[in-house]
């Protein structure tokens, strides 16, 4: 358990990369938003943006970031594969959830001050601000572990095969969305499919990620055993 938690500790070295521009993300998303909202007239009614999620997508800066960036120097350190994988994950994970709590506070302070005064949804955003507070704070914490999960999952395939095996992965991803694409064109069946989404609600939705997420954890690892620091 020592030596997980000393993982955390060396992932957190750079506290500016895996702390600070999260922070500067989340603030200047929601002060360039609310000074946008200021100088436009709403017309009377809401004015929505998606700036406050801009944090999650860099998490899959942070998984690509965590893999080439540490993998070596931990792989100097003698700490081996399995600890490297359990530490870092453990430590975004627990990022992801601090976050996510964040999104939802935020999201009922946005809802008692009226938007903040301007009458703007910023993160208490419809389809998903009317959920219970566990949908909502698994919401955002799955969708910030699958987005980390893809940036780490691709490093390590860099680390294993470099830029042919990113090539041959990238490829195979095209082919499949393709296929998938031209067997629901083949069979008629895009109003159905429209209709699955529709029907997706926040929880369902958590629910596909979280399978997403265990099946990249479980491509990551294995990639990793291998991989070269």
């Amino acid at each position: 358990m020592n030596r997980v938690v000393n993982v955390a500790r060396m992932q957190l070295i750079n506290k500016w990369t895996y702390l600070g521009i999260p922070a500067i993300i989340l603030a200047s998303a929601f002060l360039i938003t609310y000074a946008i909202w200021a100088l436009v007239p709403s017309g009377g009614g809401a004015m929505y943006s998606g700036a406050a999620q801009s944090v999650m997508w860099y998490f899959l800066a942070l998984g690509i970031m965590s893999m080439t960036q540490t993998f070596p120097f931990s792989q100097a350190m003698s700490v081996s594969r399995r600890t490297f994988y359990i530490g870092t994950l453990g430590l975004f994970a627990v990022v992801a959830l601090a976050i996510s709590v964040l999104y939802y506070v935020l999201g009922l302070i946005e809802k008692a001050t009226g938007g903040w005064g301007v009458n703007g949804q910023l993160y208490a955003l419809g389809w998903l601000a009317d959920q219970p507070a566990l949908v909502q704070i698994y919401f955002y914490f799955i969708a910030m572990v699958a987005l980390f999960m893809i940036g780490f999952w691709f490093a390590t395939i860099y680390k294993r095969w470099q830029a042919t095996g990113m090539l041959v992965v990238w490829i195979a991803v095209a082919v499949v969305l393709l296929g998938l694409v031209a067997l629901a064109t083949w069979q008629g069946l895009w109003p159905e499919v429209g209709a699955w989404f529709v029907a997706q609600t926040p929880l369902s939705v958590s629910g596909w990620a979280t399978v997403f997420c265990a099946a990249l954890a479980c491509g990551s690892y294995l990639t990793l055993r291998r991989a070269t620091p």
